[in-house]
């Protein structure tokens, strides 16, 4: 174990680096993995133990707890180093998957979630800043644009590996799963991460903007999780959710100006990059999840596909996203310039969102699998290189809550993105099916209520009635494409505004 003042000038080998880089890509993986990874395995396992009713916390409980999380963890690995930080927050992961493989009820089972997210968080966030510890601003990259490549394959690996699981050994290993890879982050963690010595001013930590932070984050996430599934929009609960949000969210802005070690502090809202690189990655996450949420349904209905056709249809996207990730780090770590491929990802991405937007239902898949591949590649190019240039505007005491704060924007992109999407496809279906079904009989053609329509009642319907439920999908999907779009193109706009600062060696 090494012990040094000053993180960019860490004696450590090559070999210790790589160490150490396994060790975080290991941890992102795992935490990447379990916010999706109990997709496809929720209507086993709320069979399993009896808890239809709180399905949707298997989810929430996780999002929320890690959200709460990583500004926290950001802010605490500046003041005291991330290693101890880093090795709790695997700690806690452990501690929750066991707590959620040997769940017997679902109580337990949405409490063992909620602490592996208080772990996930932490490790998603850490991972990052201790790349910044160890590595040097033009070489970092390369290694982070990897990362994001640890981040983003769970998207596919999340949901097929909770189905292999439940469909073979049991959805209980969807989390014993992480026992071994916690071990062995935790054992690389301990014996290769240098200890890195922090001023820490005794009682300096942000307890009050820690939590008013908290209370804001909590309540837009169970707004935003709560609102049009479970409760309408307009209901007194939602409603009571969102001001407290903005009653939080006004009480941690005037915590912020006072506190002597703020959580975030409001140094980062005068940095132009930060501004511009937050931006830019809440509206990556938004169009990403706005594009991607409703795409498997719409393979399902109007393709005719199976489930696990229709999840494989993402696959092409996946691919462009690792090569251009590689691609896009390779090129900055040799150059130490980045506006122009920022600018570059953000063209293939409207390029990609707008082609999207004249799909009919004559298009062939393997074209809109095409374009879903322009979209991954444009995403690719910008994903990690946008925590680089925020890392880059601050000091080294300050990556940890400049990385947390970037990320924090993203999980809100990606929280928002699901439920905008959501509200503007079932509203417009709802339309759509209406009108389209009026002239072969109404809507009691279905044979069931709308909401109850599934891929396979449709592909039973008559012909002239498939034909409208089809077309209606299309309909209805589209408009949110345009949504996307308008939202991208101001995503490049922003990208414009970026200043270039080279890179250090």
């Amino acid at each position: 174990m090494t012990e040094v003042d000053d993180a960019n000038s860490t004696p450590l080998s090559r070999q210790a680096i790589m160490a150490i880089f396994m060790a975080l890509l290991v941890a992102m993986f795992a935490a990447a993995l379990d916010q999706t990874v109990v997709a496809t395995a929720l209507p086993t396992i709320v069979g399993d133990l009896d808890g239809a009713t709180h399905m949707l916390w298997v989810t929430t409980a996780y999002v929320l707890a890690s959200t709460v999380a990583m500004p926290i963890y950001g802010k605490l690995g500046d003041l005291i180093g991330r290693r101890s930080l880093f090795l709790g927050a695997l700690a806690l992961f452990a501690v929750g998957s066991v707590a959620c493989a040997l769940a017997p009820a679902m109580a337990e089972l949405i409490a063992g979630r909620a602490i592996q997210g208080l772990g996930g968080g932490g490790l998603i966030i850490l991972s990052q800043a201790i790349v910044a510890d160890v590595v040097p601003p033009r070489r970092r990259a390369w290694y982070l644009s990897i990362m994001g490549i640890a981040y983003a394959v769970p998207t596919v690996a999340g949901p097929l590996l909770g189905g292999f699981f439940t469909d073979t050994v049991g959805w209980r290993w969807a989390f014993w799963m992480n026992i071994p890879l916690s071990a062995l982050a935790i054992f690389v963690a301990a014996t290769k991460l240098p200890v890195i010595k922090r001023s820490y001013e005794k009682g300096s930590f942000d307890l009050w903007g820690a939590l008013a932070l908290a209370a804001a984050l909590s309540a837009l996430t169970l707004a935003i999780s709560l609102g049009g599934t479970t409760l309408p929009w307009n209901s007194p609960i939602v409603l009571g959710l969102l001001a407290i949000t903005v009653a939080a969210a006004v009480a941690f802005a005037r915590v912020e100006t006072r506190a002597a070690q703020p959580i975030m502090s409001p140094s980062l809202l005068k940095s132009r990059n930060f501004l511009v690189c937050a931006a830019g990655g809440f509206i990556t996450m938004f169009v990403m999840m706005g594009t991607l949420t409703y795409l498997p349904t719409y393979y399902q209905v109007v393709d005719q596909m199976s489930a696990t056709a229709a999840g494989y249809m993402e696959l092409p996207m996946n691919i462009a996203w690792f090569v251009a990730s590689l691609i896009s780090g390779a090129l900055v770590a040799r150059r130490g310039r980045y506006k122009r491929l920022m600018v570059m990802g953000f063209v293939l991405l409207v390029a990609g969102v707008l082609a999207l937007c004249g799909i009919t239902l004559d298009t062939p898949v393997l074209l809109i699998a095409a374009v879903l591949s322009l979209v991954g590649f444009g995403i690719g190019l910008t994903f990690e290189i946008l925590v680089l240039i925020v890392q880059n505007e601050f000091p080294a005491s300050d990556v940890g809550m400049s990385t947390a704060a970037t990320n924090l924007v993203r999980e809100m992109g990606t929280t928002l993105g699901t439920a905008v999407a959501g509200a503007l496809f079932t509203s417009r279906l709802v339309d759509t099916l209406s009108q389209n079904l009026t002239s072969v009989g109404g809507m009691g053609m279905l044979g069931v209520n709308a909401n109850a329509l599934t891929p396979a009642i449709v592909r039973g319907l008559p012909d002239a009635v498939r034909e409208a439920v089809r077309l209606a999908y299309n309909d209805a999907l589209v408009p949110v494409f345009w949504a996307m779009a308008a939202l991208s193109v101001c995503g490049l706009a922003c990208m414009l505004l970026l200043r270039e600062k080279p890179l250090g060696e």
